[in-house]
């Protein structure tokens, strides 16, 4: 496959993985092209095409990076939420325990 077309595909993939909050797929993406670029960057001078499909690949990464942070701190918010509660669900499953068993506090 020319460098275009695989350049043209990591980033359809990528499209793909963003939409569908796929981050162990992103993830194996980013590896991908971590060990893929240098090598073909390797192979020569790039052509015009080469540049664009580069330069879109570039853009979906960029947004892929965007994606993960929010993702990161949507799931430190839901974390933090759950620690400050702490202490009012455990108060809450102790106290439905004891009506499940019949035992008054």
């Amino acid at each position: 496959m020319d460098r275009q077309a695989t350049l043209l595909q990591m980033a359809k993939k990528m499209s793909a993985a963003i939409a569908a909050e796929d981050w162990k797929l992103l993830a194996a993406l980013n590896t991908l092209m971590a060990a893929t670029l240098p090598q073909m960057a390797a192979q020569g001078k790039w052509s015009g095409a080469e540049r664009a499909a580069l330069s879109a690949l570039h853009q979906m990464h960029q947004e892929a990076v965007k994606r993960c942070n929010l993702a990161t701190e949507d799931l430190g918010r839901r974390l933090h939420e759950m620690q400050a509660n702490k202490e009012g669900w455990l108060a809450y499953a102790l106290d439905s325990e004891h009506a499940e068993n019949g035992i008054q506090a």
